[in-house]
């Protein structure tokens, strides 16, 4: 006889939020659990498996659709996994992307640190009034250092 879990005891065991199951069922990443006669929703450890499998996709920063293809192919292990390896290839293509934006990121923000090296007044706050001076300005003079991060 399978084990069987209550939404709680599944939340528990995967170390998953309640309110996170039900999102992935309602995304279908999830198969829909059996009910009980007093209408709960009643787990299995195939239910565990999967979650647990989504939770480290998730921690990889996997898109949901990217889970969900690989979801397909886990459950037909008789395909041919080479579409697997060109989503990973992908979302290393686009994880390198967020890693060049986040150097630039650094960039601005150090350029913006320079501002102010010491204390004094807010009202003389260099970061503050770079700030201040709005977001159409400040793209374009920090845009020019971070171009030559390109």
């Amino acid at each position: 006889m399978e084990n069987h879990l209550k939404i709680g005891e599944l939340a528990e065991r995967t170390g998953c939020l309640v309110e996170t199951i039900h999102y992935y069922e309602r995304k279908g990443l999830l198969p829909e659990p059996a009910r009980s006669k007093g209408n709960y929703r009643i787990y299995n450890e195939e239910h565990a498996e999967q979650l647990r499998f989504i939770r480290h996709c998730r921690s990889l920063d996997m898109a949901l659709d990217e889970i969900r293809v690989l979801l397909a192919f886990r459950n037909t292990p008789e395909e041919n996994c080479s579409d697997v390896n060109i989503l990973l290839d992908k979302h290393i293509g686009h994880v390198a992307d967020r890693i060049e934006e986040l150097k630039r990121l650094e960039t601005q923000l150090q350029e913006l640190r320079t501002k102010c090296q010491q204390s004094s007044a807010a009202k003389d706050c260099g970061i503050l009034q770079e700030l201040a001076a709005g977001e159409e300005a400040q793209p374009r003079k920090l845009g020019s250092h971070g171009g030559g991060c390109h």
